[in-house]
């Protein structure tokens, strides 16, 4: 039998209001790469088991299910949704899912709203530091109807975030904003690297209008000022060593400040899509 999570979106929900808001973020993913969404619960059986009975936590959590595939339907009601409570860690079941998934997510647990929050033990930055698949990590508030952003960097992941990053803005009708940052006293001998990579990617994708823009800064910096404005922010998990079970500086600089939706990208074949 077919996992249920077969190249499905895939998000966790929890008990907050976050977590309805990423839902609604997860289905408009779905909606827009024809995916089914699946919603996953995890069940803490020890805590319910110091209950007096387990009928009334496992009440809550199809509850919380149920409202989670309203707010589902709200947004994006023609998305097939399917929900499923699962034993143990919620980190731990989006990692199995990812295994088959077309993308997993879970909301940033308020690290986007907190300046010197750093911890790198978050579940957000755990599940995109060890995923199969590409992972979304929403925030509490809707993102504005702006442009698709993406960092390039001229490494072949950053190459393959680029590809990634014209698909979704295809799907979602949008704009691409492409971004290469400069370092201080680094020297540029990229030349016209960023313009030919947008080109080369755009001659697969020509409904996307795309513009592409090389800065000085610091990059994590400089791609979080420009998230303040895009719908999406796509970024590889790490630029120069793409190793699974590792984040970069500037992917982990976007999830802990970006105010906008950030997809981290892993997994993917050279071109932005599933190997």
């Amino acid at each position: 039998m077919a996992t249920p999570t077969l190249d499905a979106v895939v998000v966790g929900v929890g008990d907050s209001e976050e977590d309805l808001q990423v839902v609604r973020t997860a289905a408009g993913e779905a909606a827009a790469h024809d995916r089914p969404l699946h919603l996953l619960h995890a069940f803490n059986w020890a805590a319910a088991l110091a209950e007096p009975s387990v009928a009334g936590p496992r009440a809550a959590a199809e509850e919380l299910l149920e409202r989670a595939e309203r707010a589902a339907a709200e947004v994006e009601p023609e998305v097939p949704v399917h929900g499923k409570i699962v034993e143990g860690s919620p980190v731990e079941a989006l990692l199995r899912a990812s295994d088959s998934a077309y993308l997993v997510a879970l909301g940033d647990g308020g690290i986007a709203n907190c300046p010197t929050c750093v911890p790198s033990d978050a579940p957000a930055v755990q599940l995109a530091a060890r995923a199969g698949c590409p992972v979304l990590v929403g925030r509490a508030e809707p993102a504005p109807q702006g442009p698709v952003l993406v960092g390039v960097d001229g490494s072949e992941a950053g190459d393959t975030a680029l590809g990634y990053a014209f698909d979704c803005a295809e799907r979602h009708g949008s704009r691409l904003l492409a971004i290469r940052v400069i370092e201080p006293g680094r020297h540029d001998d990229g030349g016209d690297l960023l313009a030919e990579a947008v080109a080369r990617h755009g001659a697969r994708h020509p409904a996307v209008a795309a513009e592409c823009h090389t800065l000085h800064g610091d990059p994590g910096t400089v791609l979080v000022d420009q998230s303040r404005s895009a719908q999406l922010a796509v970024v590889a998990a790490r630029g120069e060593e793409p190793l699974r079970g590792m984040l970069g500086a500037v992917s982990q600089t976007l999830l802990y400040h970006s105010p906008a939706p950030v997809i981290v990208v892993r997994g993917l074949g050279p071109t932005g899509v599933e190997d």
